[in-house]
């Protein structure tokens, strides 16, 4: 194959496949499509800071007529600011003997040479994120350790811990749950039957959530030994209910998609090859924005 063909390769790659790319991989995981993704900055290289701010509520005063009503007092206006560093940089790769291989799959909406550098990065940006949920330990307990079946009475404690919270209704409140615990749930009569609840909304990595107690449910099969919150043990039996604003995700906006050969390791052949940079951090109070239940 020439260098213009090469060349020709790279540039549609780029061009066709990491817009697609982005948005699949924001329908098709489910912690990383949550959790806040508004920040002010941009994201080019690793190591670029952005900054996530919140503007601080005044408190008010109330006076009785006649009793100094017609005066007011202020506050300074103030901000409570996060500051995430792209610090992760993911990264997945193929190598291959003929470019052919490669050019015969861009135009195609099923490629499975995209597919699986997708999938890789997916699996290892979910497996970041749930590296980083850490909910309270302080009374009243974000971590709800021993829960053997997550029934109706257990979704109903995680929505006190919630309301108690203060969290916000604007971003929705989600429930991941494991395979096993999603079980618990869809074998709860009161959770399940159409005499007790109503329809379903919204649909996330092809799922249709489950609205209950202010929930939208879902099920995450990626929650396992390998991907879960470090202070749980155990490999089944979890679940994280939350708010968007509980954990910020900062991302490059494409991702940068490479092709080239080998021939500068003296070899024939070719590699292909995805790179994105990512940070993420807890939001402001993120640790009462999340309540985790598991069994350990």
């Amino acid at each position: 194959m020439s260098v213009t063909l090469l060349a020709d390769v790279q540039n549609q790659v780029q061009a066709f496949w990491s817009p697609v790319f982005m948005d699949q991989l924001k329908e098709n995981t489910l912690l990383p499509s949550l959790v806040n993704k508004a920040y002010q900055g941009e994201i080019k290289a690793y190591g670029d800071r952005v900054r996530v701010s919140q503007v601080n509520r005044p408190t008010a005063q109330r006076r009785t007529v006649g009793s100094n009503h017609e005066v007011f007092q202020t506050q300074t206006l103030s901000t409570s600011n996060i500051d995430i560093v792209a610090d992760q940089v993911i990264s997945a790769g193929y190598e291959f003997d003929d470019l052919a291989q490669l050019q015969s799959q861009i135009g195609q909406q099923d490629s499975k040479i995209r597919q699986g550098l997708m999938e890789a990065v997916e699996i290892e940006l979910n497996k970041y994120l749930y590296s980083l949920v850490l909910p309270s330990s302080a009374s009243p307990a974000h971590r709800l350790s021993g829960v053997t079946d997550f029934n109706a009475s257990q979704v109903n404690n995680v929505r006190k811990l919630a309301s108690q919270a203060k969290w916000a209704k604007d971003g929705g409140w989600w429930l991941l749950a494991d395979p096993s615990y999603m079980t618990d749930l869809l074998n709860a009569q009161t959770l399940t039957s159409a005499d007790f609840v109503g329809g379903e909304s919204p649909v996330i990595g092809g799922q249709m959530a489950r609205q209950r107690f202010g929930f939208n449910m879902l099920e995450d099969n990626s929650l396992s030994a390998t991907v879960k919150p470090s202070f749980i043990t155990g490999s089944e039996d979890m679940a994280l209910a939350f708010h968007p604003d509980f954990m910020h995700l900062v991302m490059q906006a494409m991702p940068e998609i490479k092709v080239s050969d080998l021939h500068s390791n003296k070899q024939f052949g070719y590699v292909i090859s995805i790179r994105l940079i990512v940070g993420a951090k807890a939001g402001i109070d993120g640790a009462n924005k999340c309540v985790a239940i598991y069994n350990s």
